[in-house]
Order: structure tokens, then sequence, then C-alpha cells
């Protein structure tokens, strides 16, 4: 890498930590020569937990705009999922440090009612007594459930069981404004700014066809991973992601 390529700053998604960054992507990624930072999300990790439900949107994005700014050289900054739609609220910030923008499988700028009404039909039970009681984890609270959200079937029981193991409750709050109290909006994105926008064949959270609309909405042209589902940092089939996005920072220097 030369001395002009930018630090990588990894954003994870709801109900996940930096670890799933940490697990493989981030470690292999250092190993081909670039700096990588990982965060973990006001009240995630190692973090104080018990105020999870209430953080907002806004709170991630200051925390994502925070570590980015605290940096020396460009950033370019790669959100999953949730991740993926605080990146968006930092793209309408243009922190001058700021790079360029990738989405893996990211909540779309028009909100997350899809999903909610993927739940209403398919698990309505669990997602009444989720808003009831404030606590997304019950959503993810065994592994099956976990194998359905974010993999895809080729991963091994036994690493969705390992990754399960560290899932956590996600912000009550940050869903309702992603659901619609704090949507992005794309127009104020710089149209200059480098954007990758990547999905998964078999993500059942955000598939295919919200992936391509996200990245038509940025300008962007989408890629979908062939046989992978919505943890493209961790799936069967990652080293291919990491490669490709690899390739994609190189190429921006």
């Amino acid at each position: 890498m030369s001395e002009s390529t930018p630090t990588l700053l990894l954003v994870h998604g709801a109900w996940h930590g930096a670890w799933c960054w940490e697990e493989r992507f981030a470690p292999y990624l250092r190993q081909h020569g670039l700096q990588v930072q990982t965060i973990d999300l006001p009240g995630h990790g190692r973090q104080d937990t018990r105020r999870i439900p209430w953080f907002s949107v806004r709170d991630y994005a200051d925390a994502v705009e925070t570590q980015i700014q605290a940096s020396s050289s460009p950033v370019v900054v790669a959100g999953h999922s949730m991740g993926g739609f605080v990146v968006q609220k930092v793209m309408e910030r243009q922190p001058p440090n700021l790079a360029g923008a990738a989405l893996f499988g990211a909540a779309p700028p028009w909100g997350v009612f899809s999903v909610v009404w993927h739940l209403l039909r398919s698990r309505p039970i669990d997602l009444g007594v989720a808003s009831l009681g404030f606590n997304l984890y019950h959503l993810v609270r065994e592994p099956r459930f976990a194998q359905a959200l974010f993999y895809s079937a080729s991963m091994p029981e036994s690493e969705v069981r390992q990754y399960w193991a560290k899932t956590q409750n996600e912000s009550f709050r940050a869903f309702l404004d992603m659901l619609a109290l704090d949507l992005p909006k794309p127009a104020k994105a710089d149209p200059k700014l480098p954007k990758w926008v990547i999905g998964g064949e078999h993500d059942t959270i955000f598939p295919p066809d919200v992936v391509r609309r996200t990245a038509t909405a940025y300008g962007a042209e989408a890629t979908i991973y062939p046989n992978m589902a919505h943890n493209l940092m961790l799936d069967a089939g990652w080293e291919k992601v990491a490669d490709d996005l690899n390739n994609w920072i190189s190429n921006l220097s």
C-alpha cells in the first residue's frame, strides 16, 4: 500500500460489535497492508450496555464521525446493515477527511419498514414481544434465528453458534430512527465521494433489490455476492469480499 492509501474504519450493525470485523475480516486486511480500525458503537462490545435501548442513530453517527475526525489520514468508512445506515448519516455531514464510503448489506435510506413487514408475516409473536419489551435481542435469542437472519445454508453450525454467543440487545430508539424518525438524505451526501455498495444473494434482511436501489440512490453500482447472506464479513466467502474491498480502496489512492 502507498502512503496515500486511506485508513479503513469498519462499523458494525445491529446486535453485533467490533468483534464481527475482528474475527476474520479486519486481521485479513491488515495482513494485506491496510490500516484498519474498528469501533464499538455506544452501548456495544465492552461498553456499558444498560442504556442500549435508548441510543439514537445520531449517537451512533456522532461516535463514527468523532473517530473519523481523530484520524491523521483520510478515512474510508464501511458500515454493515445498521452500520451502513449510520454511515449514510455520516455521509450527510461530509467530514473533511472522509475519503470514501462502503455499504455492506446496508439498511436503505427509505427505512426498514420492509424488515418489519417480513417479521410481521414470519414471526409476528416474536416481533410483538420484542417491541412491547423494548428488547430486540428477543429476535436473535437462539442460534437458529441468527442462522436465518445472518448466514447462508453453507455456514457451519459451529461457527453460527460461536458468533451468536457474542450477539447482544440493540437500541429500540435506533430501530425507530431507521423506521421513520431519522432517515438519511442521499441528496446531502457528496456526489463525488467514492462509494462501494454490496449485498448478498441470499440476504433475507436487505435482499439484492434493496441493495441495488440503495446504490442507485447514491449514484453507485451494486455488487451482489452469490451464495452469501447478510453477514458478508463472516459468512462463507468473506475472503472474496475482503479482497474486492482491498482492491477498491487501493484504487482510490
